[in-house]
Protein backbone atom coordinates (compact mmCIF):
# COMPACT_ATOMS: atom_id res chain seq x y z
CA UNK A 1 0.00 0.00 0.00
CA UNK A 2 1.19 3.86 -1.10
CA UNK A 3 2.19 5.78 2.22
CA UNK A 4 0.42 9.35 2.12
CA UNK A 5 3.85 11.29 2.66
CA UNK A 6 3.09 15.23 2.30
CA UNK A 7 -0.37 14.82 1.56
CA UNK A 8 -2.83 16.84 3.46
CA UNK A 9 -6.51 17.40 3.32
CA UNK A 10 -7.45 20.71 1.86
CA UNK A 11 -11.27 22.36 2.68
CA UNK A 12 -12.53 24.65 -0.07
CA UNK A 13 -14.70 27.53 0.17
CA UNK A 14 -16.73 29.63 -2.44
CA UNK A 15 -15.35 32.90 -2.51
CA UNK A 16 -18.97 34.19 -3.21
CA UNK A 17 -20.92 32.99 -0.71
CA UNK A 18 -18.19 31.55 1.67
CA UNK A 19 -19.73 28.64 2.21
CA UNK A 20 -17.06 24.78 2.59
CA UNK A 21 -18.28 22.69 -0.02
CA UNK A 22 -15.63 20.34 -0.48
CA UNK A 23 -12.55 18.56 0.65
CA UNK A 24 -9.36 17.71 -1.52
CA UNK A 25 -5.52 16.35 -1.20
CA UNK A 26 -3.11 18.42 -1.60
CA UNK A 27 1.17 17.69 -1.99
CA UNK A 28 2.20 20.41 0.47
CA UNK A 29 6.14 19.56 -1.18
CA UNK A 30 5.08 20.49 -4.50
CA UNK A 31 1.78 22.91 -4.33
CA UNK A 32 3.15 25.46 -1.13
CA UNK A 33 0.43 28.11 -2.32
CA UNK A 34 -3.10 28.02 -1.87
CA UNK A 35 -4.95 26.01 -3.96
CA UNK A 36 -7.57 27.60 -6.02
CA UNK A 37 -10.12 25.46 -8.43
CA UNK A 38 -13.53 26.37 -10.24
CA UNK A 39 -16.12 24.29 -8.51
CA UNK A 40 -19.71 23.84 -9.24
CA UNK A 41 -21.10 25.59 -5.48
CA UNK A 42 -24.67 24.20 -4.73
CA UNK A 43 -25.69 27.26 -2.82
CA UNK A 44 -24.74 29.73 -5.45
CA UNK A 45 -26.23 27.35 -8.56
CA UNK A 46 -23.38 28.20 -9.92
CA UNK A 47 -19.48 27.48 -11.15
CA UNK A 48 -17.36 29.77 -8.69
CA UNK A 49 -13.38 29.72 -7.31
CA UNK A 50 -13.07 27.68 -5.02
CA UNK A 51 -10.56 29.03 -2.64
CA UNK A 52 -8.35 26.65 0.10
CA UNK A 53 -9.34 27.53 3.80
CA UNK A 54 -8.82 26.29 7.08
Amino acid sequence: MAKKGNRVKVTLACTECKVRNYDNMKNTKNTTEKLELNKYCSTCKKHTLHKESK
